[in-house]
């Protein structure tokens, strides 16, 4: 989870490849009227992103269920996201919380011409961003790590997690 730009679609490939498991990208399941809101833009409203969750969540409960663990990658900026994304799986969920320097987001952001989010909709990104509470089950890391020492990070975290129950 993160902003735009945080580096979430790679972490997520590495973490899947490495736990040999599906990978689900938040980005295919916006409405063609979000992408193309945020295409003009104008950041998502929650009742755009409702739906969204909905279908998104669901996809990583069944290939949960299917495969025994599933990655996915999602902005779940507020922890009323989170909360409709376990919903919708109805499956044990852990979040990582990828975070950086504004500026490096920007950077990353301004540095993939053909993507739909633009770097102007970050700010509104960063105001809506909700950081974990110490009750989820959730780890930030800086996303300015190599991917490599992320994905690493992230597995040790989830023995951990998951060791604990």
């Amino acid at each position: 989870m993160g902003v735009s730009g945080s580096g979430k679609s790679t972490l997520s490939a590495c973490l899947a490849a490495q736990l040999d498991c599906p990978l689900l990208e938040g980005d295919d399941f916006h409405s063609v009227a979000s992408v193309n809101k945020m295409l003009t833009g104008h950041p998502l409203t929650d009742e755009d992103r409702w739906p969204w969750l909905a279908r998104l969540g669901a996809a990583i409960g069944a290939a949960a269920r299917e495969h025994g663990v599933a990655v996915a990658a999602c902005s779940a900026l507020k922890r009323s996201y989170r909360e409709r994304l376990s919903a919708a799986s109805a499956v044990p969920m852990l979040f990582v919380l990828l975070d950086t320097t504004r500026d490096e987001i920007a950077r990353r952001m301004n540095s993939r011409p053909d993507h739909y989010m633009p770097a102007s909709l970050l700010d509104s990104q960063l105001a809506t961003l909700e950081r974990p509470g110490a009750d989820e089950c959730a780890v930030t890391l800086d996303a300015a790590r190599s991917p490599e020492m992320l994905c690493a990070d992230v597995r040790a975290w989830m023995e951990a997690a998951t060791a604990a129950g």
